[in-house]
């Protein structure tokens, strides 16, 4: 497919029926903090329903899956945990595969630890091997001194995704890119490796847990540079939906160009 702005809300290629699973980032384009977006729950019915599949996909390292599952439920959407994949559980499989037994310095906060300890990753801050820095909500300056001196030494510098800002109900708040924006000003490094979208580790753990190839997998979510870049860049299907950060007059400059536009996931019902 070439670069050109798709029509909204049409599918004239025909790329939906083939989609066995639907990867949808969360925040603005399924819901806006603790609101359904209209009709997001009838189309999680209808994937369903098709006899195919979804997986929540976010980049947010600073709540574990657990977290995601009891909000969903307050919500009235219960899921379990297997339909929840974060960016954090993404870095623990890459931690696995590529510095096994290795002691890790976690930026992040108490339910992140959680998981990685959990996932038997030994977390050190006084020795580690490696460092990953998350989305921490409980930072202090503390902890900031200590991320530095490790990055300073040269220590391997992981990163769980790239967002300098995360939305809230009431504007941003500063995210992991923030933070790494403050490490490089002290010590001069930015991460050796980003493992969350747009990056191919997030995308390649995600086709693992799913067991559906990338060409059957679409990438649905609301930021160009995130979401779509996650899909246009690693060899997966592309659909923003306009529900969330980004307006239809964004598109055109944009790097990377979704496969498709949707006003939002409810706009996609008639196609399943």
């Amino acid at each position: 497919m070439s670069d050109a702005i798709p029509k909204v809300n049409k599918d004239h290629e025909h790329i939906i029926e083939n989609i066995q699973c639907f990867a949808l980032d969360m925040d603005g384009t399924v819901y806006l903090g603790e609101q359904w977006i209209d009709g997001a729950r009838d189309f999680l019915a209808k994937i369903e329903e098709s006899g195919r599949s979804y997986v929540f996909l976010t980049n947010n390292s600073s709540k574990n899956a657990a977290a995601y599952v009891e909000k969903l439920h307050r919500m009235g959407q219960d899921v379990d945990e297997e339909r929840i994949i974060t960016s954090g559980q993404a870095t623990i499989s890459y931690l696995k595969q590529n510095f096994p037994g290795k002691k890790v310095y976690l930026l992040g906060n108490s339910l992140l630890q959680a998981e990685f300890e959990q996932a038997e990753i030994l977390l050190d801050d006084k020795h580690p091997d490696v460092v990953v820095t998350a989305f921490d909500t409980s930072l202090t300056y503390e902890k900031m001194c200590k991320v530095c001196d490790f990055v300073r030494a040269g220590l391997p510098y992981l990163a769980t995704h790239p967002d300098y800002n995360c939305p809230t109900e009431n504007g941003f708040i500063p995210d992991v890119g923030a933070i790494h924006a403050f490490i490089h000003a002290s010590a001069f490094r930015y991460p050796d490796r980003i493992i969350g979208k747009p990056y191919g580790d997030m995308m390649e753990y995600l086709t693992r847990r799913t067991g559906v190839k990338k060409e059957q997998t679409a990438m649905v979510g609301d930021r160009l540079y995130t979401d779509i870049a996650a899909g246009r860049n690693n060899g997966l299907w592309s659909i923003l939906v306009l529900s969330g950060e980004t307006a239809l007059s964004d598109v055109p400059a944009a790097e990377v160009k979704p496969h498709l536009i949707f006003d939002s996931v409810r706009d996609m019902i008639p196609l399943l």
